[in-house]
This record gives structure tokens, sequence and C-alpha cells, in this order.
């Protein structure tokens, strides 16, 4: 199991009631200024789209369950495209892993292409 099935998890009907909140001195008072938040999301539908780009539009990163769709479906391509058009208007970065996720990034930050280990 990747760490990405381990974040929003292989079957895609999670809540937020799964996640954790760690009590970590210091962290919790520092989170609300933050720069940027990881935001989880699954596209069901194409109204979907567009919480997922109001997001990327104010600054944060978002990964995205697609596992509702084929990457061939045609409904997938049009959001796709119009989620890679939201990452070129902000000069962030978009990446899809396998047929599972698709990765949306704000301004300045970068999908690496390669893993870690």
């Amino acid at each position: 199991m990747g760490i990405m099935s381990k974040i929003i998890g292989s079957d895609g009907q999670h809540s937020t009631d799964e996640y954790l909140d760690l009590d970590v001195d210091g962290i919790e008072a520092s989170r609300g200024d933050a720069g940027m938040s990881v935001r989880i999301a699954t596209i069901s539908e194409r109204q979907d789209v567009i919480d997922i780009k109001d997001a990327v539009y104010d600054g944060d990163l978002v990964i995205a369950d697609i596992t509702r769709h084929t990457t061939s479906d045609n409904t997938m391509k049009r959001i796709v495209d119009e989620l890679r058009q939201v990452a070129e208007e902000v000069d962030g970065d978009i990446a899809q892993k396998a047929d599972e996720q698709i990765i949306v990034t704000p301004t300045d930050v970068a999908v690496a292409r390669e893993k870690l280990n």
C-alpha cells in the first residue's frame, strides 16, 4: 500500500472523520498561518471540478481521487483538460498517479515525477 493510498484510500469512500488530527506541540497554533493547504477531493462528476479549481486558485494543493472514472472516459478527458488549464493559469503543475489520483498544485509548486525510493 503506497503513501497516496494511505492518505486517501483505494476505494474512494472516505470522510474527514477518518483523518486523525495529531496532537503535536506547536503545530496546532501555526496551522492557521499556513500559506498553502493540501486538500483532498473526489471527482464523481464534472461539477466536482469547480471546488478543485477554486482551491487551486486560492493557493491550495489538491489531491483528487478519480477512481470512479476511467482515463479513457471522455468526461475524464474534459476534466483533466480543465484542471490542466487551471494549473497553467496559476503557474502550478498537474500530474496523474496511475488511474487513481490527480494532483493539481498552485503557483510555484511542482510535482516531482520520480519516486523517492
